[in-house]
């Protein structure tokens, strides 16, 4: 089956490629379209809600297969009010660049007497057709516990700043230490286990 991710960031969309390697899918971004969309107004106050708003204004423009997904940073310990949620990449309205992101959250994360734990909550929603729309988002698409640093690493990873003060649990590790391992982080499956599901559906 053909269908777009509905992402314009290359790393997430190769990501997503290799967790779902050797699947009945052809796998393509916003960019490859050739199509200049609109920007989507991301308005839900959760990451299911903002899936299923971008995966529907996709599908309305392309009227093909698509799925979007989304997620949101929480943060152990901090304020309900002020949990970056699905506005991780807005303070006060305002949008800001991955270097702007790494000196916001480390600067925060510094604020906290011991250490700073996080996790990401991830949701998709997958439009195959009008009969067929599937929203998902369980614990097994969402990301492990992990400490976010107020020192970052010399390494940055473009579309994924937070990696450069991520810091897996078990291992120590800063998150851009980890490219092989990511597969092992347990969401992938959650992800993949997903896909194989709506192409189960679809084919009945």
């Amino acid at each position: 089956m053909k269908i777009i991710y509905g992402t314009k960031n290359k790393a997430k969309l190769e990501d997503m490629r290799k967790i779902l390697g050797g699947l009945d899918l052809e796998i393509t971004g916003l960019s490859d379209t050739g199509i200049i969309l609109p920007d989507v107004d991301e308005s839900g106050n959760d990451p299911l809600k903002n899936a299923e708003i971008k995966a529907l204004a996709y599908y309305k423009i392309l009227k093909m297969p698509v799925f979007s997904c989304d997620s949101g940073l929480f943060i152990e310990g901090l304020d309900e009010n002020i949990q970056p949620g699905v506005h991780v990449r807005r303070v006060n309205g305002i949008y800001m660049s991955d270097n702007e992101m790494i000196e916001y959250y480390s600067k925060l994360a510094g604020t906290f007497s011991g250490k700073c734990k996080a996790r990401y909550r991830n949701a998709i929603c997958l439009i195959a057709d009008e009969k067929n729309i599937f929203s998902y988002s369980g614990d097994d698409i969402s990301g492990e516990r992990f400490i976010l640093s107020p020192f970052r690493h010399r390494i940055q990873t473009e579309g994924y700043p937070l990696d450069s003060i991520s810091i897996h649990m078990k291992s120590g590790k800063y998150y851009v230490e980890m490219e092989e391992e990511k597969d092992s982080f347990g969401h992938e499956e959650g992800f993949r286990n997903f896909f194989e599901m709506v192409l189960k559906k679809i084919k009945q």
